[in-house]
């Protein structure tokens, strides 16, 4: 039986640049080196049908280790709660207000990328505080 070796994330949303630039920022991930014979990612997008010019970007977290995410352009809209979410740990490690500092302080710099806050979870016997936020398209995800 074969292993896994790599895992990609992928993104349906209506403006992939966008998305993607977002969540770089997040997770402080780069853009992989563009094909070879291509100064750049906006050199090969040129060379592509108008219909597919701007419909995917990716980007990878430059230590290796995080997974690849791609951001693919759908023509439906977000209509409903995301069956996958990520969860973008923030504050692992910390004593309780130290981490919940840690949340707050993470979620003002989302916003400023313009990520929405959605609520505070408080924390139960099963889990630590979150703060469920939505990404520039809706999607959800939880810093925690």
């Amino acid at each position: 039986m074969a292993s896994v070796k790599q895992v990609q994330v992928t993104f349906d949303c209506a403006e992939p640049a966008r998305v993607g630039r977002f969540w770089c920022e997040v997770l402080g991930y780069v853009l992989p080196p563009a094909p070879p014979g291509f100064a750049d990612w906006d050199e090969f997008d040129r060379t592509l049908p108008p219909e597919r010019q701007g419909a995917a970007y990716a980007c990878v977290d430059p230590a290796g280790v995080g997974p690849r995410l791609y951001f693919q352009r759908v023509p439906e809209g977000k209509v409903v709660k995301n069956r996958v979410h990520l969860d973008v740990r923030v504050g692992t490690g910390l004593v309780r207000e130290e981490r919940l500092a840690a949340l707050e302080a993470e979620c003002a710099r989302l916003i400023a990328l313009g990520a929405s806050r959605v609520q505070l979870l408080p924390a139960d016997e099963d889990n630590e505080s979150c703060i469920v936020m939505q990404d520039v398209e809706g999607n959800e995800f939880c810093l925690d």
